[in-house]
């Protein structure tokens, strides 16, 4: 008899901590919702808590997806995607397009986000990021100058066992490849000096 498949702990360990900071924050932003309809005071500050406050909640639902457990059968709402990386990406030096199918599968969604925090990595000085999914197939580019992607890092997509040096702002790079055989996929990936598509 052959051993039940083990838990991925990181990914549960995400899920969990999202779970929990998503009720806080929500109550934040219900009480700057009170505040407002009772006419309570106004002004720049209120605006930036409140501002502040759905960038967080954006932010960690961004994660909870990116980071978190994602179960076979499992899907997203093009609505909930959407939000995420549009709230996300609306004060960022990137500027994201996205043209999603109405129903993604959530280990695809996971991947594409993991994606997208890697393609961030080579845009220092902001650029493009824009992602795509038609049928049953994704194709992610970045744009940007300059464009520096780190090959060591992306090599790990194709040899895990390459695994280089890597800090906590490069963790998405470590989980790619166990993203990707979850999701059944094998993103293929085209560097240039000008762009880098992905697609799978």
């Amino acid at each position: 008899m052959s051993a039940p498949p083990r838990p991925d702990i990181a990914a549960l360990l995400g899920s969990r901590i999202c779970h929990d900071l998503i009720s806080p924050l929500g109550a934040i932003g219900n009480g700057l919702e009170l505040l407002g309809m009772q006419g309570g005071r106004k002004g720049p500050e209120l605006a930036l808590i409140a501002d502040s406050v759905a960038d967080a909640n954006a932010r960690i639902r961004f994660f909870r997806i990116a980071f978190g457990a994602a179960s076979e059968g499992q899907t997203t709402a093009r609505g909930d995607l959407g939000d995420v990386l549009g709230t996300c990406f609306r004060s960022s030096r990137i500027t994201l397009t996205h043209d999603l199918p109405q129903r993604i599968a959530r280990r695809d969604a996971k991947l594409v986000l993991l994606l997208v925090l890697c393609l961030e990595t080579a845009l220092p000085r902001g650029g493009e990021i824009s992602l795509a999914g038609r049928g049953e197939g994704w194709h992610l580019r970045a744009t940007g100058s300059p464009l520096t992607p780190h090959p060591d890092l992306w090599a790990m997509l194709s040899d895990p066992a390459r695994m280089p040096d890597i800090t906590a702002g490069e963790i998405q790079f470590a989980l790619l490849p166990g993203a990707a055989r979850q999701a059944g996929r094998t993103p293929r990936i085209d560097m240039r000096e000008d762009a880098i598509d992905l697609v799978f």
